[in-house]
């Protein structure tokens, strides 16, 4: 009897925080992980801190501001493991954090929509139509509860989130009833270098409504924006 395949997952921004976390949780629940980020050297200093790394983890250079890169992790990927089954998509930057909307300059915003969105859609682009032919794939997108149309925090950021969270539904919409389930998840306010020493949620708290999405049974949900588990508005 043939050995059932491990699920395979890429993670984005996988050096630190919620990224790494999410590496950790996943590699728990008996599936493959690749980590990518821009920073090689910080990836393999993130990688030498997860318990049991071996066999069933590879690192991988990764900018999602470039479709070649992306390509390019796609390749070493499947070269390693095979397929592809699980994107989350957890890189994003913050930038301008205290200033007015139009205080921020054009550099900041274009910034902040080329990783925090475009960069999601092009990890999507390279990923998810292999996901569909297989009729296998989670698609997990990083968002916040910044994305709510009633945030002011954060300008830039809030808005790239609101986007996310609309390609999400329309990323859904495209491929239901096709195997790949897609949904983004607003994870809290989360101890990171991100959130601050001042946050309220641990990482395992923050990522652990990530791992569920991303671990979805073939009849979960998609198009949803998840908190705790649960569907928020």
């Amino acid at each position: 009897m043939t050995a059932k395949r491990k699920r395979v997952a890429l993670v984005t921004g996988a050096n630190r925080g919620m990224g790494l976390e999410t590496c950790r949780q996943l590699l728990e629940r008996g599936l493959r992980v690749v980590l990518t980020g821009r920073d090689r050297r910080a990836l393999e200093e993130a990688h030498r801190m997860l318990p049991g790394a071996g066999e069933d983890t590879l690192v991988v250079a990764m900018d999602v501001t470039e479709s070649v890169s992306i390509a390019a992790a796609r390749g070493a990927a499947e070269q390693a493991f095979g397929s592809v089954d699980v994107v989350v998509n957890n890189a994003a930057i913050l930038v301008y954090e205290d200033a007015d909307a139009l205080d921020i300059p054009s550099d900041g915003w274009r910034r902040t929509l080329e990783t925090n969105l475009l960069g999601a859609i092009e990890v999507c682009r390279e990923f998810v139509p292999p996901m569909a032919e297989r009729r296998y794939g989670r698609i997990v997108n990083v968002s916040s509860g910044a994305a709510r149309a009633t945030s002011t925090y954060a300008p830039a950021y809030s808005v790239s989130k609101a986007a996310l969270n609309a390609f999400t539904r329309v990323l859904a919409e495209t491929y239901r009833g096709r195997g790949v389930l897609a949904n983004a998840v607003d994870p809290g306010w989360v101890r990171t270098d991100m959130g601050g020493a001042d946050a309220p949620r641990t990482l395992e708290q923050g990522v652990e409504t990530t791992v569920w999405l991303a671990t979805l049974p073939d009849d979960g949900p998609t198009g949803g924006f998840f908190r705790d588990r649960r569907p928020v508005a």
